[in-house]
């Protein structure tokens, strides 16, 4: 769990024990423009938190600036922490599924550009095995073929603070996102 979400359960009298933490996983998707996304995973029971950032690029600690220069190779991503006693990794990918359009290479609705791209970020041999999966199952509703990289995990980098929780703090009711049967 990151700092906040610790701080926060310490703060409501909730003790988290390191074996409680211990039993969070980590999931990394990139599907278009990171707001609308982590306005999508916020409501599913389960997710304990959500952070939007950088990952898959060449740039170290890259700026949201850098990132949409197109330079970094980065893609705008959201890294999930999640309860897998509440809700499994493969829920998690059919949601990611649902949630854009992975036939469109390179971009989300109006947003163009390769770090606007669908991406599964894998940590686990598991969680690749998964990912290939739910793909195959997933392009099963799509006419087109589905270009949604799945590749090995690496550093993920936390976009300014002012990208977290955007809709929320903006009032923001609409996402940019929706879920598709």
């Amino acid at each position: 769990m990151r700092l906040f979400t610790m701080l926060f359960l310490v703060s409501a009298g909730i003790a988290a024990s390191a074996n409680e933490e211990s039993k969070m996983e980590k999931a990394v998707f990139a599907a278009g423009c990171f707001w609308g996304v982590e306005s999508i995973f916020q409501q599913i029971d389960g997710v304990v938190d959500t952070t939007v950032g950088y990952t898959g690029g060449k740039t170290e600690a890259p700026t949201y600036r850098e990132v949409c220069s197109k330079d970094t190779g980065h893609a705008e991503a959201i890294e999930i922490v999640y309860d897998p006693a509440k809700v499994s990794y493969k829920q998690l990918l059919d949601i990611f599924w649902r949630a854009h359009d992975p036939t469109t290479l390179n971009r989300q609705g109006p947003d163009i550009g390769k770090q606007y791209r669908s991406a599964v970020f894998y940590y686990t041999p598991e969680q690749k095995a998964a990912a290939e999966k739910v793909k195959a199952e997933a392009q099963k509703k799509w006419k087109k073929p589905i270009v949604t990289q799945i590749v090995a995990g690496g550093v993920f980098y936390p976009a300014e603070d002012y990208h977290q929780d955007y809709f929320s703090k903006k009032g923001i009711k609409k996402s940019c996102h929706f879920l598709r049967e």
